[in-house]
């Protein structure tokens, strides 16, 4: 069962818990957390919220860095369906939304094997939430009509449409030169417009803006990191401040814009 779960023992919840900011998580989500035992927390999710918790909570940190996993994906299962198996109520708290590049299929998968009570609580992804906070819509009338989502480890030459169809990169900064080769094609060329929105909602968020052909060197000249989200399409010029960097007709220019909140 991936539904709502009142289970008098034993259960485990996949909260999605947004981009990192404690008021996009869902009133479910606030709720099963705040009536855990067991919270196993992600590095991306509202980990504020966590010091609002009792002590009598368990919370373990399961955290990823870019390249380090201190907790391999089979431990965390080992983890939540352990808990649960223990009578524990378990809160498996991930940034953005469990289905979304969140490995929240595989948990379901442990939770099932082992006869383990467990819903799933859809969250606000960073992949459609972070490009707005910047003011980057993914779809707009006459400019773009859809969008895809990838990480940066995927095979990026087979990413659809031209510029008229929004790509966002999850996980993307550290592969962003080949990315942007990758992705620049008669369609969508060098001068397609590009944003990078790190720490999205966070009080050190910044955007940096360029185009596929200026924007690996202009991340690696300002040190752009981890976590970000990126935008390449036509929409990025829908931002307020893409209009100070972008000729909008032409999409030419070496300039980047960054913007702090």
């Amino acid at each position: 069962m991936i539904g709502r779960v009142d289970a008098p023992t034993g259960s485990v919840a996949l909260v999605g818990g947004g981009p990192g900011d404690t008021e996009l998580i869902t009133v479910r989500g606030l709720e099963l957390l705040r009536s855990a035992d067991v919270v196993v927390a992600d590095r991306l999710g509202p980990r504020a919220l966590l010091g609002e918790l009792g002590a009598h909570v368990e919370v373990i940190d399961a955290g990823k860095l870019p390249g380090y996993h201190p907790v391999p994906q089979k431990e965390i299962n080992r983890l939540i369906v352990d808990r649960a198996l223990a009578g524990k109520r378990v809160v498996r708290l991930k940034g953005g939304d469990p289905f979304v590049f969140g490995r929240g299929q595989e948990e379901i998968e442990a939770c099932r094997a082992a006869d383990v009570p467990v819903e799933v609580v859809s969250g606000v992804t960073s992949a459609v939430a972070v490009p707005a906070a910047a003011g980057i819509p993914l779809t707009a009338r006459g400019v773009a009509r859809g969008f895809t989502v990838l990480t940066g480890h995927d095979d990026l030459d087979t990413a659809p449409g031209g510029a008229d169809h929004t790509v966002v990169l999850l996980m993307g900064v550290g592969g962003l030169a080949v990315s942007a080769a990758a992705l620049t094609t008669p369609e969508r060329p060098a001068s397609t417009p590009v944003a990078i929105i790190e720490n999205g909602f966070g009080s050190d968020q910044r955007v940096t803006f360029g185009t596929l052909g200026t924007i690996a060197a202009l991340a690696a000249e300002t040190g752009v990191r981890s976590p970000a989200v990126v935008v390449i399409g036509d929409v990025v010029n829908l931002a307020p401040r893409a209009r100070t960097c972008f000729d909008t007709s032409a999409h030419e220019t070496d300039r980047t814009v960054l913007e702090t909140r």
